[in-house]
């Protein structure tokens, strides 16, 4: 019943992207100081990933509704997946209504994720860890974006500072979910691939300040996976 329901659910994550035309992230109008081209927020083709998310996610769960509906090596992972995507079934809707509650969720959803992360099994690695960890990779700079973007919207931060102060917490929460399971690469792919949205976005106007920030973050992620490598 777990393995259906997570397939069930990877397919319902999918359908409410295709519902409502996907998202590439909030409008400069939801917030009290208009957001426009913040500093945080990556360029907008890095958005396409979660077109291979979903995917992956779907074929995933797909495999292991059908040749692992009962392995141990599965099941632990299957209700924390299960809760991630089904908030994230309604995440898109809310996005487009409320930044706020939207965050609330994405930070929901990232919590859910990591722990299914960290309960995955170790047997058909390319089925099950690598596709929840692109996930778990993106939600973390997802979820640390939306924040950086509140902080900035809502007048507690200038948008560079809040920018700033974003991506160093995505890195944080970043590195300790790579000390924790050092063994799927796609958690640091994802994280890497939005920083370097991240960067083509502060291109023009250049912004000397977040890009330096987001090549040392990317320099301390190829350490950190080079390190528990060997």
């Amino acid at each position: 019943m777990k393995a259906l329901l997570t397939f069930v659910a990877a397919l319902a994550f999918g359908a409410s992207a295709l519902a409502v035309q996907g998202f590439r992230g909030f409008r400069p109008d939801q917030f009290p100081i208009p957001q426009i081209d913040p500093p945080v927020q990556p360029a907008g083709y890095a958005f396409a990933i979660w077109g291979v998310i979903y995917l992956w996610l779907i074929l995933g769960a797909g495999f292991g509704v059908v040749l692992r509906p009962v392995e141990d090596d599965w099941d632990e992972m299957r209700l924390p997946l299960i809760g991630s995507l089904g908030i994230g079934a309604f995440w898109i809707p809310v996005a487009n209504v409320s930044p706020f509650w939207a965050t609330v969720m994405i930070w929901a959803m990232l919590a859910l994720a990591v722990m299914a992360l960290l309960k995955a099994g170790r047997d058909d690695p390319w089925w099950q860890r690598a596709p929840i960890g692109l996930y778990a990779g993106w939600l973390t700079a997802a979820a640390c974006v939306a924040t950086g973007l509140l902080l900035a919207g809502h007048g507690l931060l200038g948008a560079q500072t809040a920018a700033l102060v974003a991506i160093g917490l995505a890195l944080a929460v970043g590195l300790g979910v790579l000390l924790l399971r050092h063994d799927i690469p796609t958690y640091a792919l994802a994280l890497a691939w939005a920083l370097v949205g991240v960067m083509v976005s502060n291109l023009a106007p250049l912004n000397l300040v977040v890009l330096a920030t987001c090549a040392v973050g990317l320099a301390i992620l190829a350490l950190q996976i080079l390190a528990t490598r060997r």
